[in-house]
């Protein structure tokens, strides 16, 4: 008798961000998330995809392309397979719908496992390094009550969104209201070449350990020229959308923001991770705005990593998902099979 076939289900949901997340491109409340089901002998695993229009992605693209992609996942132990299916049907487009995909793969094996997804993938149980808290785009006053208020509940590590025409004023009122944390800032590729230059004095004066893509995605040797002054490490985000990019982002960053959603699922981010300690980047776990599902699926791989920016669910006012224990920017290890969340 034929064993029967995965089954497959997706459902869209709208998850809510307590306040308006403001970066350099948008401000947006509302993020549309599609939670895929994979169901197999008993047993179930999930992915999340969180489309970006950065990366040419929406929720119509998303609900569009599952079911023309469903079928490749006809055996969830057969990972390389699935990745050489997803690719061939589309090589370099619909990066989160791919994710949700290898996340329900992975997921589905741990659970017949009966172990934890790092530990089916033969990870570190190390403890994850402290996740930063962003503080995003608003209003001079409002971001500041933003990091007077993570600070407060102990975030020891603050990530400020800029790419604004105030943003010296911004790092300088951060760093008043919170003057002992850890600071990072994100440009989102928002930064002229003069800019960046310019700014680079006040990143130092304001002791922020590390600035994110502060040029646009396309522009490695902008990226490498201002490296070769900086006192601050320069970390790629919007420049890395495959795994094949980071051997050449290696000339111009110190580091990568690895994101499932943007790279294609938890097994494409393992894989970048180990090309760019190959290379010897240093690397950060970041995230999209996520549930917890997501979120998750990163942490099971942040134990790797030099940092973490997986705030993502912390922002939300209604996250599907429980499971995660968090102790202000300190995220405990997930526990139990699989990603080691459920439905709230």
């Amino acid at each position: 008798m034929t064993a029967a076939a995965p089954h497959l289900s997706w459902e869209t949901l709208d998850l809510h961000t307590r306040q308006p997340f403001g970066i350099a491109r948008w401000t947006h409340s509302t993020y549309p998330r599609t939670i895929v089901t994979l169901t197999h002998a008993g047993l179930t695993g999930q992915g999340e995809a969180a489309p970006n229009a950065f990366y040419g992605e929406t929720r119509g693209t998303v609900e569009a392309v599952l079911p023309l992609l469903a079928d490749a996942l006809s055996d969830p132990w057969d990972w390389d397979g699935l990745h050489a299916r997803l690719s061939a049907r589309m090589p370099h487009d619909h990066p989160s719908v791919k994710c949700s995909l290898e996340m329900a793969a992975v997921e589905w094996c741990a659970q017949a496992a009966g172990v934890p997804v790092w530990r089916l993938l033969g990870l570190s149980p190390a403890p994850l390094p402290e996740s930063s808290y962003t503080v995003s785009i608003a209003a001079l006053d409002d971001m500041r009550a933003q990091a007077r208020d993570a600070a407060a509940r102990g975030h020891g590590v603050l990530k400020v969104k800029l790419g604004t025409d105030r943003d010296e004023a911004i790092l300088e009122a951060l760093r008043e209201e919170a003057p002992h944390v850890a600071l990072r800032v994100d440009a989102n590729a928002a930064w002229t070449r003069t800019q960046a230059r310019r700014m680079l004095g006040v990143l130092d004066a304001a002791r922020v350990e590390f600035v994110e893509q502060p040029l646009a995605a396309g522009d490695l040797d902008g990226h490498a020229a201002l490296r070769a002054v900086s006192t601050v490490p320069i970390v790629a985000d919007e420049s890395l959308h495959h795994v094949s990019d980071v051997t050449a982002l290696a000339r111009a960053f110190d580091g990568v923001n690895l994101k499932l959603a943007k790279l294609g699922g938890p097994l494409q981010a393992l894989a970048a991770l180990r090309l760019a300690r190959a290379h010897g980047l240093q690397v950060m776990m970041g995230c999209m705005i996520e549930s917890s599902l997501g979120i998750a699926a990163a942490a099971h791989l942040a134990g790797a990593c030099d940092w973490a920016d997986l705030d993502g669910a912390l922002l939300l006012a209604d996250d599907p998902f429980t499971g995660l224990e968090w102790q202000a920017g300190h995220l405990t290890r997930p526990q139990g099979t699989g990603w080691g969340v459920r439905r709230a």
